[in-house]
């Protein structure tokens, strides 16, 4: 296993959060990443579009160290992600990177407020009275609060998702990275909770990938990045 690499900036200039280079990556029989280029600075919303198929998924999933890639490299706050050892990448991912996967995929057999404490508690950097404190902080700011004794099969879409972006920001990440967040929820709930989700990234000055169908949040992101069959297609500033 070769050595964990770091970039380096240049006087004047800073690393990216996220720093993808030739990013190549394939299923049995399928590319589905064909030497994708992405970087996200920090307090930068930017939306991942394009057909289904077209490598949105598996790009968030590289990015957050889950997918090693076939070839390329990914950064993440300056340590190419790739090069680590799995606890370290396992690391890196729960202190820095905070996940929204599609359904919120909460643990059924935790309570809402241990779901979203479990990241603090697998780091075991925080006393469990702080860790609870703070997950119940998030969950407040999230509007589900009152929900915090409740279990993942008592709650509806929408609150399962909030949820999981209060898990995902709970650790203070530098990286959020989030896979059709408002995708089975109403226009409303939709709505609100990508308000939340960008609101929380912005005041946090964390940088936000979201990989979406939704053209409601393509509108509130900083730049579009539009996939087609695993190559980046289209790039443009929103704002």
């Amino acid at each position: 296993m070769s050595e964990p690499t770091e970039q380096t900036a240049m006087p004047g200039e800073s690393v990216a959060v996220l720093s993808m280079r030739d990013v190549q990556f394939a299923y049995p029989r399928t590319a589905a990443l064909r030497g994708v280029n992405l970087d996200v600075a920090a307090g930068e919303v930017v939306a991942v579009t394009g057909r289904s198929g077209s490598g949105k998924s598996t790009l968030l999933h590289v990015a957050a160290g889950l997918l090693r890639p076939a070839s390329g490299t990914v950064h993440v706050l300056g340590q190419e992600v790739g090069a680590l050892p799995d606890a370290a990448a396992s690391s890196l991912r729960r202190k820095h990177v905070g996940l929204v996967l599609q359904h919120g995929l909460l643990v059924p057999e935790l309570s809402v407020l241990a779901n979203v404490t479990l990241p603090l508690v697998l780091e075991g950097t925080q006393q469990r009275a702080s860790a609870q404190a703070l997950a119940h902080d998030w969950l407040t700011r999230l509007e589900v609060a009152d929900l915090a004794t409740a279990f993942p099969g008592e709650l509806s879409g929408g609150q399962s998702q909030r949820v999981a972006v209060a898990r995902a920001l709970v650790a203070g990440p530098a990286l959020v990275l989030a896979d059709e967040p408002t995708g089975s929820l109403d226009s409303v709930g939709g709505e609100r909770l990508l308000d939340l989700l960008v609101s929380a990234c912005r005041a946090g000055n964390r940088a936000l990938v979201v990989v979406t169908h939704d053209n409601r949040v393509a509108a509130v992101a900083d730049r579009e990045v539009r996939l087609l069959d695993g190559t980046v297609e289209y790039e443009a500033v929103l704002t």
